[in-house]
C-alpha cells in the first residue's frame, strides 16, 4: 500500500534560527494528530539540516534535502556528496525540481547520474517533473512528462522503485496566479501512474506515490488530495507557515 505523503519544500529561505523556530512550531502543530500510513516530510536549505533534524527529532517530522550533486567527492566547490547527506542523517533528496531544471540547465541526462548516485547511497528520491505554461497550452504536457520521467527513471530496475516519489510540479501553476483543477491533477496523475505501469508492470505503478507539487493551499488540498491518483502534495510557500502547512497535512 503506497504512502501518502506531504512534502515541504522551504528553498532558499529561513536562516538557522528560524528554521529551528518552524520546526519546532510544525511538531507542535502535529501533536495529536493521525498520522496513520502519512508520512511528513520538510526540506530545509543545506545549511540548516542538522538543525531541523535536531528539532524534529523523536516526533513523526522527516526531514530531506533540496539538491545533491552526482559525484561522490572531488574538486566541485559548494557541491554537496549524497554520502555527506546520509552521514548527515538524511533519508531523502528531492531531485529535478522546475527551478534546478530552470536556472541551474538540469536535464534528464543529468539527473539520471544524480538518481543514480542518491539510490546507490540509501537516498530515497523525491524526483520532479512537470511542463510549464506554453506546454500545456499546446496540449504537449503528457509528452514532455513522459520525456523527463523516462529519460531520467526508466534505467532503474523495478526493485528501485521502492525507493522512488514522484512530484508532478505544473510549473505554469506557481506562483503565477494560475491554479490547477483537481480534476486536472488526477488527469495526470492517472497518466503518470499509468505511463510507469507501462514500462514497469501495476504493482510497481500502484505501489509509487505521486505527489501534486501546484500551489496546494489549505483551501484547496482536501479537493486535491481526494483524488485517487494523487498521493500528497510537495508543497512551496504554505510550507514557509506551521500553521498552514499543518491544515495541509490533516486535509489528506
Amino acid at each position: 500500500m503506497r504512502s501518502k505523503i506531504v512534502a515541504g519544500n522551504w528553498k532558499m529561505n529561513k536562516n538557522v534560527a528560524e528554521s529551528k523556530a518552524l520546526a519546532e512550531e510544525l511538531v507542535s502543530e502535529l501533536k495529536g494528530v493521525s498520522l496513520e500510513n502519512t508520512r511528513v516530510i520538510v526540506a530545509p536549505t543545506f545549511v540548516n539540516l542538522t538543525t531541523v533534524l535536531a528539532a524534529t527529532e523523536g516526533s513523526a517530522v522527516e526531514v530531506a534535502a533540496q539538491n545533491m550533486n552526482q559525484n561522490a567527492s572531488g574538486a566541485y566547490t559548494g557541491e554537496i556528496s549524497a554520502a555527506m547527506l546520509t552521514g548527515a542523517g538524511i533519508k531523502s533528496v528531492i531531485l529535478g525540481h522546475s527551478e534546478r531544471r530552470e536556472y541551474f540547465g538540469e536535464d534528464e541526462a543529468l539527473l539520471a547520474q544524480k538518481t543514480d548516485a542518491a539510490l546507490a547511497n540509501g537516498l530515497e528520491v523525491i524526483y520532479c517533473f512537470g511542463e510549464v505554461k506554453e506546454e500545456r497550452e499546446s496540449n504537449t504536457q503528457e509528452e514532455v512528462v513522459a520525456k523527463q520521467i523516462s529519460g531520467a527513471l526508466f534505467h532503474l530496475d523495478a526493485a528501485a522503485w521502492s525507493n522512488i516519489v514522484l512530484a508532478y510540479e505544473p510549473v505554469w501553476a506557481i506562483g503565477t496566479g494560475l491554479t490547477a483543477s483537481a480534476d486536472q491533477a488526477q488527469e495526470m496523475h492517472a497518466f503518470i501512474r499509468g505511463f510507469v505501469a507501462d514500462k514497469y508492470g501495476a504493482e510497481v505503478a500502484d505501489n509509487v506515490s505521486i505527489l501534486y507539487g501546484g500551489s496546494c493551499k489549505p483551501a484547496n488540498a482536501e479537493e486535491i488530495f481526494s483524488k485517487a491518483d494523487v498521493d500528497g502534495g510537495l508543497i512551496g510557500g504554505a510550507a514557509l507557515a506551521a500553521a498552514d502547512f499543518a491544515a495541509i497535512i490533516k486535509a489528506i
